[in-house]
């Protein structure tokens, strides 16, 4: 058992996670659609029993860690099941477990450590990984289209000042008798123009909830927007058309305010805010369907290479290049372009502000690009590999004892069976509740024989159940739905396979996503 001294209980369902968690780079013009990776559980702050007496003694010897094994799976390149995550049985075992003086039976296929004694006294000085927020607030809450929560991040304020400014000179020039007003016109502009994106994020939210891809959230954010989606679509198809109807959408309100431009002045102030619109619809539409990640054009190349190879992972390798690729041509050539009067501008032969200015822009999106591409191929590996985190392997061999047995008891026995962990049953043998590590680890061993384990134990909830055929995201998805930092393993029969910890799969998922595909 580890006995590092950190203490409280995983995090809840990712945010934010791991969280347990690859960063996502926000895409411009309503890009950054990826999957969000899984969050390791980590253990959070949580209070613990510690008896009353003195601290233990410093020099005591420490426990052996319990690293997880390596299983050595191959990794599963499928979409991982988007049902209920399974929680384990729900009921308690039918078949009375083994008396206290016996430890549960062994579970096959993971290593044991008779060598290495259960418990010391340790000085309980060591800290686990804590956790980051859970919940990663996005800036001002707008409101919860369709379930999905939709956030303005900060720097959103930041692009509408901007906004405003550039597109109010231009109305100015155009119409010069609104005067000051015309930033008022330009700030509507800057509000309608994040709507429009809004829409073309909830076309890929409401394709998600299609498939039944659970979605995180909205952010509204620097150069546009991103719908955090948690799932990855199970076939190519759906993936296709996951990254289409985003730009589907700007090209269809594009249209619509070319109709609108048709009934009003051109001069006019509708005329002006409509032409506005139908060009940055445009434009957002273009420019998602680059063929490079993380944009929509590149999840749509690389649902193609996938239907071509029959591989995920080498759809998001090739894509992910491309957008890498795609970077360095923006870096280089928007300015060209914008110099050479390519775009509809005047040639300029100076160097100027504007000039500077579209540098600064192509550097921006060339730097989002690439680092999105880049946090792709991440979550790629990272997903790759998540099926090699298997309950079964990562559960520690469990001792059951009653709850008024005394702790140093417990710990022999525990010791003597080779065992790593304590589930306290009742008269019948049913569990009833699980020793934390952390609260053995506050009391010294001078104590022990007077304390019993039951002062020491959480109950077991439903869903600290869970069952031992779990792995990947599913054995994720069920430790983050009931925070716990130990969890009782058992079979599809009911009977006791061990205690899984906390500590054990965050160490293995940050080992996961260390090692290369």
């Amino acid at each position: 058992m580890d006995v590092s001294g950190g203490r409280g209980q995983p995090r809840p369902g990712n945010d934010e996670s791991a969280e347990h968690t690859g960063p996502e780079a926000p895409a411009p013009g309503g890009t950054g659609d990826a999957p969000t990776a899984p969050s390791a559980p980590t253990p959070a702050d949580a209070k613990d029993a510690r008896p009353e007496g003195p601290t233990p003694d410093a020099g005591a010897p420490a426990p052996e860690s319990g690293t997880p094994q390596d299983t050595g799976a191959a990794p599963d390149h499928g979409a991982p099941d988007h049902g209920a995550p399974a929680h384990g049985r729900d009921r308690a075992p039918e078949h009375p477990e083994p008396p206290a003086d016996r430890p549960a039976r062994a579970p096959a296929g993971r290593p044991e450590h008779p060598d290495h004694p259960f418990a010391h006294s340790g000085s309980g000085k060591g800290q686990a990984p804590q956790r980051p927020e859970e919940r990663r607030r996005g800036g001002l809450l707008m409101g919860r289209p369709f379930g999905v929560p939709v956030y303005v991040a900060p720097s959103w304020f930041l692009v509408a000042i901007l906004i405003t400014w550039v597109f109010g000179g231009q109305i100015d020039r155009v119409l010069p008798e609104l005067g000051a007003a015309s930033y008022l016109v330009s700030l509507f502009f800057a509000v309608a123009f994040y709507a429009s994106v809004l829409v073309h994020e909830l076309a890929h939210t409401l394709a998600a909830l299609r498939f039944k891809l659970p979605v995180r959230r909205i952010q509204l954010q620097f150069f546009g927007g991103v719908s955090e989606i948690e799932k990855e679509a199970e076939t190519p198809g759906r993936e296709f058309v996951l990254a289409f109807v985003g730009p589907l959408l700007s090209l269809v309100l594009a249209g619509l305010f070319y109709l609108g431009l048709l009934a009003v002045d051109p001069g006019s102030v509708p005329g002006v805010l409509l032409a506005g619109l139908m060009v940055s619809n445009l434009i957002v539409a273009a420019f998602n369907l680059l063929p490079g990640l993380p944009l929509d054009g590149g999840r749509m190349l690389r649902a193609v290479v996938w239907a071509i190879t029959g591989k995920p992972m080498t759809g998001t390798v090739a894509a992910a290049w491309v957008g890498r690729a795609l970077a360095v041509c923006v870096l280089i050539g928007l300015p060209l372009l914008t110099q050479s009067g390519a775009l509809g501008s005047d040639a300029v032969d100076n160097v100027g502000m504007d000039t500077v200015l579209d540098a600064l822009l192509a550097a921006i999106l060339a730097a989002i690009i690439w680092t999105g591409a880049g946090n792709s191929l991440r979550m790629a590996r990272l997903r790759e590999h998540l099926p090699e985190l298997r309950a079964r392997t990562l559960t520690r061999r469990a001792v059951p004892v009653e709850s008024d047995t005394p702790l140093s008891e417990a710990l022999r026995r525990a010791n003597a069976a080779g065992a790593r962990a304590l589930v306290v049953v009742d008269a019948d043998g049913v569990p009833v509740s699980l020793v934390r590590e952390a609260a053995i680890v506050g009391v010294p061993e001078h104590r022990r024989p007077w304390v019993p384990v039951g002062t020491l134990a959480q109950d077991i909830t439903d869903g600290m159940r869970v069952s031992a055929e779990l792995a990947g995201e599913e054995l994720l998805d069920a430790l983050r739905a009931t925070p716990a930092t130990e969890y009782l393993v058992v079979e599809e029969t009911g009977e006791i396979y061990g205690v899984l910890s906390a500590a054990d799969v965050e160490r293995a998922f940050v080992k996961a996503m260390a090692r290369p595909s």
